[in-house]
């Protein structure tokens, strides 16, 4: 089977910029990650693939944004779904400026997003925000209910294509059993409709990342993207072990590791 659009044509290995991209220098001027700054960094450094997340304000705007909270980020101490996009935009405005779903993807239109839905309100608008540009738009959660949720709505508001998509937290967890027991239809069961999988290499004492999950995944038309990774000697150790991308702050330098994309 093809892959989706979203994975194809690029070469390997993918690199993925983490909340786009802030360099020591640009955080120094106060640059925050998911500014439309720090989107347009990832994007100025030849970032084919950028990671973001989506919170939805009180007036329903969806934003790219990490936390529910602005506290880390702006100082504020109310939560994303409390504030007006006006309210955000004023916040945001020393710190690279506010970039909303639908500005990023009108804005940076050869880019690729990867966007984590990190609140259950904003998975419908995401979905129908997306649905014009699913060929190039990975869905994701942690939670497979709200990916699931995101996904439906791209798909009823008339995407072409739906968008692809990666396994939420309990889907990780039966590939891992799956892998574990050695069974390949409790493995497809589990795979099915996902797109890649994005694990981090380790989860507490647990060793997620193994030779036989990538072979798993690989056997069933799954690519395997490990987050969050700044080291390039690490990145090389992972794609020699076969890893398909990797998810990092570092986007900068894992494009002089790896080259550009080539499309």
């Amino acid at each position: 089977m093809s892959p989706h659009p979203y994975l194809a044509g690029a070469a390997l290995p993918r690199v993925l910029a983490h909340r786009g991209l802030v360099t020591a220098d640009a955080a120094s001027h106060g640059i925050a990650e998911n500014s439309f700054a720090a989107v347009a960094a990832a994007h100025a450094a030849g970032a084919l693939y950028i990671e973001s997340d989506c919170h939805r304000t009180v007036d329903g705007t969806v934003v790219l944004f990490h936390d529910p909270g602005l506290e880390r980020v702006t100082g504020d101490r109310r939560l994303v779904s409390e504030v007006t996009e006006r309210e955000l935009e004023q916040l945001m405005a020393p710190r690279g400026g506010l970039i909303t779903l639908a500005q990023a993807l009108d804005a940076f239109p050869g880019v690729r997003f990867n966007l984590d839905v990190k609140a259950a309100d904003a998975a419908p608008s995401v979905g129908r925000i997306v649905a014009p540009h699913a060929d190039r738009v990975l869905v994701t959660s942690f939670s497979d209910a709200r990916r699931r949720a995101a996904v439906d709505a791209a798909v009823d508001a008339g995407a072409g294509i739906r968008p692809a998509t990666s396994a939420g937290s309990r889907t990780i967890l039966d590939v891992v059993m799956a892998v574990s027991l050695r069974s390949r239809p409790l493995a497809v069961r589990a795979l099915e409709g996902i797109d890649a999988l994005q694990i981090p290499e380790r989860h507490g004492r647990l060793r997620l990342l193994t030779p036989r999950l990538l072979d798993v995944a690989h056997a069933l038309g799954v690519e395997v993207h490990v987050w969050t990774v700044n080291d390039v000697d690490q990145m090389r150790r992972l794609v020699d072990m076969g890893v398909d991308a990797v998810v990092t702050d570092r986007a900068d330098a894992a494009l002089r590791a790896f080259g550009g994309p080539a499309l």
